[in-house]
């Protein structure tokens, strides 16, 4: 305020001056930049501006660490137990007694080492006990078995290869002959003394591969049960461990003598090559976590950016006020971006919280993959969720939000002004290009993530086109005249903003698309894996039948009331050429293809194709004399294809044909298959045997006492119980399923908070509309149907749209990403229309509930005047 001086009485008078203000008056600083955005967040936080942002941020960054940790202590546990998974450093194994040269190097570098022979044979208890048999897998050790670890057996001992005499047993041979510790065990000419039943066995693999139960025996044993003879398939092992530098020479020499000396059926197993049966039955598994979890990714950033979207609009008035009063453009962008990171960071580290108790969920529903004791979780999913979280805050809900700094001062009197654009179209392409590409690489196959992310791209642009031509159409669909007010008043409001009707319809069709591709694949995936281990799978495989035997064996299953099971012929051969060139192991670059050639075909012949095996290529034709069919993996291992021709040595007989057709094979199911089958029905001048598969006849005692009856009547056959392994492998996968239907409810909750943010964005335009409307004497009810028909129109074009689109990223993700058979069901086109319809409405009744019963007054008088 100013003061004047007033003129003297005793002079004349003098022009007045303006005083200086008051030294004392205190000027009031504007607070810090910090607490500036400390005090905005607070009172965001209060409002509810921030709770749907938040809540979208903690789910997908709770689903994506959950996989993380999962994965990340995993892989710390399988690589702290590599080498007792594997049995050694390095391990040779081989079809034949381990090499000398072998031998000699691993001498000369000062490994320690062992031998082991693996390979099924009958176990039987005495005839006292009963005279049961039992096939299992005999393990012949040496004195230092094992290298790396300890066999831990029942009674809590820790201990290594056993005495002179005795044998280790698994659990499922005691149970099988009615046997227990202490008891003989006949195996083959010799009887050995039971001293102890087998807990943990530190380099068996995966359990569950394993058909038969473990028998091990000390090495100085092996030679009295005369089990092994010239003819014996057994798989010896020579594993070695030593310093670091030793095993690296070790393995690098061996390779280079296996290279130049063309040793056939040896190879080189190492902590890096090693035996992949653990890490391929978890990699199926998090193979589907991943999915889920990059799709709840993506549902996150559709809800971020809409959620960014409506909290820029109310604040649009609160920053044109603090620009009239000084605010600069660059403090306010400085203090919505500290804001965001602010949230960003705790949402996010709750976030890590949730998804690191989520994953012990996991760990507790896999506890039939998992049968190691895992390590602690280490640094990096902790950094992977703060990152992505951090992520997909700044890159999607920080560009409309920056928007507000440019907010003119004059908005304060014309409301029209200031309104979010595309100006940070740039900023949010580059934000979506680079989540994009954090998500592939996350992934853990690059085309899962690429087709998962590049599908949603491509929808975006689709759903956007669609939806702008459907709001067209509908300004010519609706006629002026004769329509419904309300569908009149609906069509016409959803016309006059065709940029916010398709704003809405894309976010609702991509919130929709993720939910129905995950009920799609969920369903789908969750068919595949119980359709490969049925209910009614086989669960005993008998081979060696003999064909004087054949009658007699069939005859015997069908007394027992025992249908649909496998028979199939069996044929011994080796492939010697392919195309007239000879074959051999070095002219592949594969281990696996090394080793196909190496060893000697399982082959058959049928005049029907198997029912479950499918045709990829070519045409079946029976009793094709020169032609063969090869399984699709064969073919393309040993480059294989259409027309070429393959010769096999069958006992001394060499036979060639052409290959007329390729067909695909589940090698997980429970039923038998064959690389190489012939399209004849008969062929009497191969020698053959045959191989049988069946479901066991129900009842009490009915299995059992089948069994005995074969095995009485025909001593010479292998017969496989699998019923144990089967059950196991049965529940195994139902942990699985479990495990995906955890993340799968994370996910759904995620795009439940998508369609409520969708909804919750129109909330402020249309009250303002139906104010307006009801000022000119629009009733409620009018109102309320005019908005149940758009909500139900949007909804059911989105539902649609979505619908197309998650059946084409279906079958792209089945076919090649997860190599399974894909149909298409025209029953998804119309869920997902009724249920897109259903769930807008549902989502936009909560999110715009008390809209209609909002006082008119009061609505105008906040209202936006453009």
């Amino acid at each position: 305020m100013s003061a004047h001086s007033t003129p003297s009485s005793a002079g004349p008078t003098q022009a007045t001056t303006p005083s200086r203000p008051a030294a004392d008056a205190p000027r009031r600083r504007p607070p810090s930049l910090w607490r500036q955005s400390a005090l905005q967040t607070w009172r965001d936080a209060r409002a509810g501006e921030l709770h749907l942002l938040v809540l979208a941020l903690m789910l997908a960054v709770a689903a994506v660490c959950a996989v993380a940790f999962l994965s990340d202590r995993l892989d710390q546990g399988l690589r702290r137990d590599a080498a007792q998974l594997l049995g050694g450093d390095a391990v040779v194994a081989s079809d034949q007694p381990t090499p000398a040269a072998v031998k000699d190097l691993a001498a000369r570098l000062h490994l320690r080492t062992v031998d082991t022979l693996n390979f099924p044979s009958m176990a039987r208890a005495n005839e006292d006990q009963g005279g049961g048999s039992r096939l299992v897998a005999v393990k012949a050790v040496g004195a230092s078995y094992p290298l790396r670890g300890a066999l831990s057996l029942k009674d809590g001992r820790q201990v290594g290869a056993p005495e002179a005499g005795t044998v280790w047993a698994d659990a499922g041979v005691l149970s099988a002959l009615g046997l227990k510790v202490g008891d003989p065990l006949l195996l083959g000419d010799s009887t050995l003394r039971i001293a102890g039943e087998i807990a943990n066995e530190p380099d068996r693999g995966a359990g569950f591969l394993n058909f038969a139960p473990r028998v091990m025996l000390a090495q100085s044993d092996l030679a009295a049960t005369g089990l092994v003879q010239p003819a014996s398939r057994i798989t010896y092992r020579y594993a070695v461990i030593g310093a670091e530098l030793a095993v690296k020479q070790f393995n690098a020499e061996t390779t280079q003598q296996m290279k130049s000396g063309n040793w056939r059926g040896v190879r080189l197993e190492s902590l890096e090559t090693g035996r992949p049966e653990m890490r391929q039955t978890l990699d199926r598994a998090t193979k589907f976590l991943n999915l889920v979890a990059l799709l709840a990714a993506l549902l996150a950033a559709i809800a971020v950016a809409l959620a960014a979207r409506e909290f820029a609009n109310r604040h649009l008035d609160d920053c044109a006020m603090l620009r009239v009063l000084g605010q600069p453009q660059r403090r306010l962008a400085w203090v919505f971006t500290l804001e965001f990171a602010g949230v960003g960071f705790i949402a996010s580290a709750i976030g890590v919280l949730l998804g690191f108790l989520l994953h012990y969920g996991f760990i507790a529903l896999l506890a039939g993959l998992i049968s190691v004791d895992l390590p602690a979780a280490g640094i990096w999913p902790v950094l992977l969720g703060l990152g992505m979280g951090m992520s997909l805050l700044l890159g999607f809900g920080l560009p409309p939000v920056l928007q507000l700094a440019s907010v003119p001062p004059l908005r304060v009197i014309r409301r029209e002004l200031g309104r979010p654009k595309l100006g940070s179209l740039a900023v949010l392409v580059a934000g979506v290009a680079g989540f994009a590409a954090v998500l592939t690489a996350l992934s853990a196959d690059w085309r899962l993530g690429l087709i998962a992310t590049g599908g949603f791209a491509v929808a975006l642009g689709l759903f956007a086109l669609l939806a702008y031509g459907a709001v067209i159409a509908l300004r010519k669909l609706v006629p002026q005249a004769g329509a419904p007010r309300w569908l009149l008043l609906a069509t016409r409001q959803v016309a006059a903003r065709p940029a916010f009707a398709v704003l809405q319809v894309g976010s609702l069709s991509l919130g929709l698309l993720a939910l129905a591709l995950l009920v799609l694949l969920r369903t789908d995936l969750i068919t595949s894996w119980r359709a490969a281990t049925p209910a009614n799978a086989p669960d005993r495989f008998v081979i060696n039948i003999q064909p004087d035997q054949a009658q007699g064996f069939r005859a015997d299953l069908d007394q027992a009331g025992v249908k649909d099971y496998d028979w199939y012929p069996m044929i011994r051969g080796r492939l010697v050429a392919i195309n007239g060139t000879a074959v051999r192991a070095s002219q592949f670059t594969e281990e696996r293809a090394q080793r196909l050639v190496e060893r000697e075909f399982n082959l058959s012949h049928s005049g029907t194709l198997p029912s479950h095996n499918q045709l990829s290529g070519g045409a079946w034709t029976p009793e094709e004399k020169d032609g063969v069919s090869v399984e699709q993996g064969l073919a393309d291992q040993l480059g294989l294809k259409l027309g070429d021709r393959i010769k096999f040595d069958i006992a001394g007989m060499l036979i060639e044909s052409r290959i007329t057709s390729l067909r695909k094979v589940d090698w997980g199911s429970m039923r038998v298959n064959f690389f190489v089958l012939y399209p004849r029905a008969d062929m009497p001048e191969l020698p053959v045997s045959y191989i049988s598969a069946y479901r066991s006849p129900a009842g009490q005692g009915a299995p059992a006492a089948l069994d005995r009856k074969l095995v009485n009547e025909f001593p010479n056959l292998t017969m496989i119980d699998v019923s144990a392994e089967l059950a196991q492998v049965q529940g195994v996968l139902e942990q699985v399923i479990m495990a995906v239907q955890l993340l799968f409810a994370v996910a759904l909750a995620l795009g439940v908070v998508v369609l409520l943010v969708a909804a919750v964005g129109s909330r402020d335009a249309r009250t303002r509309e139906f104010a307006l409307m009801r000022a000119f004497g629009a009733s409620s009810k009018l109102m309320a149907s005019v908005q149940r028909a758009e909500l139900l129109g949007l909804g059911a074009l989105a539902g649609l749209l979505a619908g197309g689109a998650a059946q084409a990223l279906g079958w792209a993700l089945t076919h090649y990403a997860f190599e399974f058979e894909w149909q298409f069901k025209p029953w998804v086109l119309i869920g997902t229309t009724i249920g897109g319809a259903v769930l807008a409405q549902l989502a936009g009744w909560w999110a715009l509930r008390g809209v209609l019963q909002r006082p008119v007054v009061q609505t105008l008088r906040e209202a936006d005047t453009n």
